[in-house]
């Protein structure tokens, strides 16, 4: 399971809605404390994909070291990524599952038109084989 804060999930929909048409892209700070991740702090992140941004993304490695370095000092840890999906909805692609790290959830957000659609949490195995759904929580108000 994985709990978003109201603070970090309205930064999440805000970035994934000023990078429309785009894929967004961030990283997800918190704690993991008895299997469940707390989301305390986004951290929007460039895309930087060399490819059509639009359906796909990228995060730099030195992009993420700073985000852990950034969490540490925190007293946090890197605990997921997210990024959006535009004008579709919010699935884990083949491509996602390829690039993914099994230690990290990944939240994808759905935009549809420009404005945020729905979100879901997906847990890679340790082979990057398949990425089961993981409930999320999302505190909005």
């Amino acid at each position: 399971m994985i709990e978003v804060a109201i603070e970090p999930w309205q930064a999440m929909i805000v970035h994934a809605e000023r990078s429309y048409p785009d894929e967004c892209c961030g990283a997800l700070l918190g704690r993991i404390h008895d299997g469940k991740r707390s989301v305390a702090e986004a951290v929007p992140l460039e895309n930087a994909s060399a490819r059509e941004r639009r359906q796909h993304y990228e995060l730099r490695p030195e992009d993420l070291l700073e985000a852990e370095k950034a969490a540490r000092k925190r007293g946090l840890d890197v605990v997921g990524i997210f990024h959006s999906h535009p004008d579709c909805d919010a699935y884990f692609s083949e491509t996602d599952l390829r690039n993914s790290c099994p230690w990290f959830s990944f939240v994808v957000l759905s935009v549809k038109n420009g404005k945020f659609d729905h979100a879901n949490s997906f847990l890679p195995d340790l082979e990057q084989t398949r990425a089961d759904r993981e409930e999320l929580i999302c505190q909005k108000s």
